[in-house]
């Protein structure tokens, strides 16, 4: 990779340590997903979506990105007059590899820690991964969600579910609490009773959030349920 001059490198002819390479850096798959969620945005709004990295960093990290192919820059009409960072073709390829990796880390949020920073637009991609709209024949409906920073719409369409953040004037239901309680929620972990206890409140229609939870159990999670059940057949 002598593109990336100074890149550090396993020096293994291996596919997985030369994509190390690449994307192994510290909060470089963190630029990727916030550029996954954003889309074309500016250097300002990825670094809010980045608390705790160091503005040399992130400027270091994107220059590293351009140079591998992974991030464009390019310059947005006026009035906005200014640069816009966006994933190119070889970036967005990226997407599967986050949804994995999230799925993997997913059971590390059961007990988040009381320094944790959340924003809410990190919900939009395992969120639009896992849920599907149960019954797509109905008219579509809304569901807000108010935790973090800002609220989130859950909306169905087409037989699929798709997240923005903002608020509209009269959503089909709206769910408010904290992170860890929405995302159990959201994913069908926790009963809505069990949750409203412990602080969570929703109000609206209860058809609503059964209407856009989990069809099913995600393939990682039934793959090792069967390999469970191998394993005590063998024994």
């Amino acid at each position: 990779m002598g593109r990336m001059g100074v890149m550090r490198s396993y020096g293994q002819y291996c596919a997985l340590a030369k994509a190390l390479d690449v994307i192994g850096d510290r909060w470089t798959m963190l630029i990727v997903r916030e550029l996954l969620i954003r889309g074309a945005c500016r250097y300002t709004d990825l670094r809010d979506g980045l608390p705790g990295i160091a503005t040399n960093l992130l400027a270091d990290r994107l220059r590293e990105l351009e140079q591998a192919g992974i991030v464009r820059r390019e310059a947005a009409p006026p009035p906005i007059a200014t640069t816009l960072f966006r994933l190119t073709a070889r970036g967005e390829e990226l997407e599967p590899v986050l949804q994995e990796l999230g799925h993997w880390g997913a059971p590390l949020l059961a007990e988040p820690a009381a320094e944790d920073v959340f924003r809410s637009r990190w919900l939009t991609l395992p969120l639009e991964h896992h849920l599907r709209d149960r019954t797509p024949d109905l008219p579509p409906v809304t569901l807000e969600v108010r935790t973090g920073d800002e609220p989130m719409l859950i909306e169905t369409a087409g037989g699929r579910v798709r997240t923005r953040p903002g608020s509209v004037p009269n959503p089909d239901a709206v769910l408010t609490g904290p992170p860890h309680l929405v995302v159990a929620t959201l994913t069908g972990k926790l009963d809505l009773a069990d949750d409203r206890a412990a602080g969570l409140q929703y109000l609206g229609d209860p058809e609503t959030l059964r209407r856009v939870q989990p069809m099913s159990p995600a393939p990682a999670e039934q793959s090792g349920a069967s390999r469970a059940t191998d394993q005590e057949g063998a024994s």
